[in-house]
């Protein structure tokens, strides 16, 4: 693991920031009614994942490309899974922007705004060979998924 600035890791971060901070301002309705129902356990472990991955992301050079070898095909399938959550922002800024809009799958793969980065980031620490990365992206997951899968359970 080598210590440096990623840029792989800022874009993959501003791909994240940039919807949640628009999503801000575009709420579904009622969500601060779920988001008082949020396990405080699920809670702190998204926080932390979220704060490792951050500060993980932007820190190793090793999520940077040096050469395209067979194993870039993990870093481009990361960067497809991020182009999809992208795809799922777009659709629902352009839905009712109800709890169901919110909570939606795409391709199949449930909560999409959840799962979709989780599992870009912990590919992206399988492609910088980061196990600090891969664990901080499976506490996040655990968190941040398992959060959202409560809440599309009381959506149902």
């Amino acid at each position: 693991m080598n210590l440096g600035f990623s840029y792989i890791g800022l874009i993959f971060l501003l791909m994240l920031m940039i919807p949640n901070i628009i999503w801000s301002k575009n709420k579904p309705k009622d969500y601060e009614k779920y988001e008082k129902n949020e396990n405080k356990i699920l809670l702190a472990l998204e926080r932390i994942g979220e704060v490792g991955n951050t500060c993980l992301a932007l820190m190793f050079t090793d999520f940077n490309i040096n050469n395209i070898l067979y194993w870039s095909t993990i870093l481009f399938i990361a960067f497809l899974l991020m182009i999809l959550y992208e795809i799922y922002w777009i659709r629902y800024f352009k839905s009712n922007k109800t709890m169901k809009d919110m909570y939606s799958s795409i391709l199949g793969i449930p909560v999409a705004g959840a799962t979709l980065p989780v599992l870009a980031f912990l590919l992206l620490g399988v492609y910088g060979k980061n196990i600090f990365l891969i664990f901080s992206s499976i506490i996040l997951g655990i968190g941040h998924i398992g959060i959202h899968l409560n809440h599309r359970k009381e959506v149902q």
